[in-house]
């Protein structure tokens, strides 16, 4: 008997029912995976609520490790017993198995743990991407990091760092300070306690940042841009508080011909290629130290709703997992 979470309405952590699933064997190119440890993130979230829609009735989840405990026809990259990882744009890891496609999973370095690659493929190729692609941090770059004591928060500061970054990391609360503090942020602001466009200014010499990476959505938008140097890019990559509404270009324009994008991690990871030089840029500053996968928070399998309520309610750090 196999076990997951499934959802058949859209809703509040309510809608999460404890249930019997059926995971058949796996078809040609599929693996199927008995998981260890399974990710939770705020776009889980966003399909429990119906912000990201999705199939219904179906399982939320997009990241696990585990273990390949059986091969489909034709799949010749993995075997049975091989302790993998992967992040999906389909959900369904909320599970105690699922079958995957095997060209979107990779194998984890026997340095990582099970409990590291549950929780570092989604948020951990988040910040990859981030850092590198979506605007590539250079050394002496004064960067902010909203959310930083969250799942990819953590990660950014401590990357950023290694690459030679001064990190402005901007959290909820004086606990959460210290906890980034610990992991190498530069200035801390604690919101909304503190002016955050005044305080980056003069951390800046009035000059600005020349990135801001928000998770936060709808309520930072604005004050994020404020703390932009002339052509900065702002990057917003989620939706915490809600979507950022509608605006007119001519902002970006007003503050200084600012960039903006909107970018999604599956679009860098859309191939086989993209998805293993991503994930070996990962597991290497994992592997040396220069990152620490955090995990705050462990709830069994059964309990995915307190997870879901302690997430929304911003009383997580680091990264949550679930225990099937």
């Amino acid at each position: 008997m196999t076990r997951g979470i499934l959802i058949r309405s859209t809703g509040g952590p309510e809608v999460l029912e404890w249930a019997e699933i059926d995971v058949p064997a796996p078809s040609a190119g599929e693996v199927r995976i008995r998981h260890t440890a399974v990710g939770v993130n705020f776009i889980d979230v966003y399909d429990r609520t119906g912000l990201y829609p999705m199939p219904l009735p179906g399982i939320l989840g997009r990241e696990a490790a585990g273990v390949v405990e059986a091969v489909g026809s034709g799949v010749r990259t993995l075997k049975v017993g091989d302790r993998v990882a992967y992040t999906s744009t389909v959900p369904g890891s909320y599970a105690e198995a699922r079958n995957m496609p095997a060209d979107r999973v990779v194998r984890l370095p026997d340095v990582i743990s099970d409990e590291q690659g549950a929780a570092m493929m989604l948020k951990g190729l988040t910040a990859q991407y981030l850092l590198r692609r979506s605007y590539r941090v250079k050394r002496g770059d004064t960067i902010l990091v909203h959310a930083a004591a969250g799942g990819v928060g953590l990660i950014l500061v401590q990357w950023a760092q290694h690459l030679g970054a001064r990190v402005i990391a901007v959290v909820g609360s004086d606990a959460k300070a210290e906890l980034v503090s610990r992991y190498g942020a530069d200035e801390v602001i604690v919101t909304p306690r503190e002016d955050l466009v005044s305080r980056v200014r003069a951390l800046t010499k009035g000059e600005g940042v020349p990135v801001v990476y928000d998770s936060v959505g709808k309520d930072t938008f604005y004050p994020s841009l404020d703390c932009l140097r002339r052509l900065g890019m702002m990057v917003t990559y989620g939706n915490a508080s809600g979507p950022v509404p509608p605006f007119a270009p001519l902002e970006l324009s007003r503050r200084g011909s600012l960039f903006i994008t909107r970018p999604t991690l599956f679009h860098y990871i859309a191939t086989r290629s993209e998805l293993q030089r991503a994930a070996t840029d990962l597991f290497k500053v994992v592997a040396e130290g220069a990152v620490d996968i955090v995990v705050g928070q462990r709830f069994g399998l059964a309990e995915t709703a307190q997870a879901h309520i302690a997430l929304e309610g911003r009383r997580t750090v680091g990264s949550t997992v679930l225990v099937p």
